[in-house]
């Protein structure tokens, strides 16, 4: 009896747990359907289902421009963080140099500093460098806050690599190059895929700095473009769902279909190396 009611408290819990979850997602998704979002007194359960408040923000706003800022910035992240973290994984794990443990210790540290602790010393820092309104200048922030997880991650990832493969192959005539792309590049590509996932997360949902570093509203990234649907004179709740629904959407279904990937692939560079 004992076990039994010991199972039923955890098979309610759980359902609290995912009912508060997909409460949110679903008043998200119910009222950018809604035909009557903006209406007074709307309930929770959507009055009908209709995508005019979609089709009237790629119409008449510029929320399609923000989007693609958030996509050239998340790709430029994305590619970047990731080619610069897999050589400098590459080093600190397969390389024994002056200050190693040191650049290692550094990586930790980077990682527990808050985000929002560094936004006035990098908005002066952007400034200074005339990188402040410039998609470069944020992509550049994002790659920063990426490195140190990257590296990390993809450290463990190079360590678990046998040292003999590399010695097979360049026995068997393959340069350094071969070496790196044909053996070592394959096994650890799982845990590129992990890392990728993080800094896409991060440079698509960012808001804080996207909002510091940009003056132009033609800069503005997706996050930062909601901003854009509360006015002085009322939210446009419609707008503002839609706007939601079509930022969050694509990153769930990308998250979901490399879940399995993402899991093992931080459980591997966590527990090896």
């Amino acid at each position: 009896m004992r076990r039994l009611l010991g199972r039923s408290g955890l098979v309610l819990a759980s359902l609290v747990v995912i009912v508060f979850s997909i409460f949110p997602v679903f008043v998200m998704l119910g009222t950018a359907v809604d035909p009557a979002a903006n209406a007074g007194g709307r309930g929770v359960i959507p009055a009908g289902i209709s995508f005019e408040h979609f089709a009237r923000i790629f119409s008449e706003t510029r929320f399609p421009d923000y989007l693609l800022n958030s996509l050239i910035v998340a790709v430029v992240t994305v590619v970047a963080s990731g080619l610069l973290a897999l050589f400098a994984a590459v080093a600190v794990a397969r390389f024994r140099f002056s200050g190693r443990t040191k650049i290692l210790m550094m990586i930790l540290i980077v990682q527990m500093v808050p985000m929002e602790a560094l936004v006035i010393p990098l908005f002066l820092q952007a400034k200074t460098l005339g990188l402040l309104n410039s998609l470069l200048g944020l992509s550049v922030v994002y790659i920063a806050f990426s490195l140190s997880f990257a590296i990390w991650t993809l450290r463990g990832f190079v360590a678990a690599v046998p040292v003999e493969l590399e010695e097979a192959a360049y026995l068997d005539g393959a340069s350094w190059w071969q070496m790196f792309w044909k053996v070592l590049f394959p096994l650890v590509a799982p845990g590129l895929v992990a890392v990728s996932v993080f800094s896409f997360i991060l440079a698509w949902n960012e808001f804080i700095f996207a909002l510091t570093f940009m003056a132009d509203d033609d800069m503005y990234t997706a996050a930062v473009g909601l901003r854009t649907f509360f006015t002085r004179s009322g939210t446009d709740w419609g707008a503002v769902m839609a706007a939601s629904s079509i930022i969050t959407v694509p990153v769930m279904i990308f998250f979901v279909a490399v879940q399995s990937r993402l899991s093992g692939g931080l459980m591997a560079g966590a527990t090896k190396g």
